[in-house]
Order: structure tokens, then C-alpha cells, then sequence
């Protein structure tokens, strides 16, 4: 029980930067998600050493591994369209596919140099 109040109290913690971001993205016209901002929040919350890791990780553990049931939905779904089946549908996997290795190699050469800058 005491594990699961620890959950529960870290996923709230969490869910304040989400509430801060909703306050700024009402104040100020912010080009942004309201979840990247409170990303963004938790992230400077952190690098200044406001809150500590440890406050937080057992929390976000919990709700990164209760992701995938969110796509679930939307995977049942996908089997009432039968344009995903024909050529069409193989375009459009191989367009995602493409698109996908595209982003992944961006996003190892933008790491891979702003690494060594630490």
C-alpha cells in the first residue's frame, strides 16, 4: 500500500507542471503544447535542482509503462478501414516507416553533437 501511495503522490507531483503549463498557456499565447510546456517545466525543474529526481521517478516509471494502453484504441480502430489493407494502405506504411528512420537518424545527429558539449 505504502508503494502505491508513493505512485500516486509522485504522478500528482507530475501532474502540477501539467497544471503550470495549463496557467501559462492561458496567460500567454504560447506556440506550444500544453503538455511540452509542462515537459519543459519539470525539465528546468530539475537541471536547477528544484525538485529531485527522486521525487518524481518511480511515478514516471509507472506511467510510461501504462502508455501502451493508450494506443490500443486507436490499433482496434485501424482494423475497421480496409484502405489500410490495399496498395494505398502500403504507401502509407512505407510514407510512416520512411518518415519515422528519418526523425530517429535527426534525432541521433542532433544528440551525438550537442553530447560532447556537456
Amino acid at each position: 500500500m505504502k508503494k502505491i501511495t508513493k505512485i500516486i503522490l509522485q504522478v500528482a507531483i507530475i501532474h502540477i507542471f501539467l497544471f503550470l503549463a495549463i496557467g501559462i498557456k492561458a496567460l500567454w499565447p504560447v506556440p506550444l503544447p500544453t503538455t511540452i510546456i509542462g515537459l519543459i517545466l519539470l525539465l528546468l525543474a530539475l537541471q536547477f535542482k528544484l525538485i529531485k529526481l527522486e521525487w518524481i521517478e518511480e511515478g514516471g516509471r509507472w506511467l510510461m509503462a501504462e502508455l501502451l494502453l493508450f494506443f490500443i484504441p486507436s490499433a482496434v480502430g485501424i482494423v475497421n478501414y480496409q484502405e489500410i489493407t490495399s496498395l494505398q494502405g502500403l504507401g502509407l506504411v512505407l510514407i510512416i516507416g520512411l518518415s519515422t528512420a528519418v526523425v530517429m537518424g535527426v534525432t541521433a545527429l542532433v544528440v551525438e553533437r550537442l553530447g560532447g558539449r556537456t
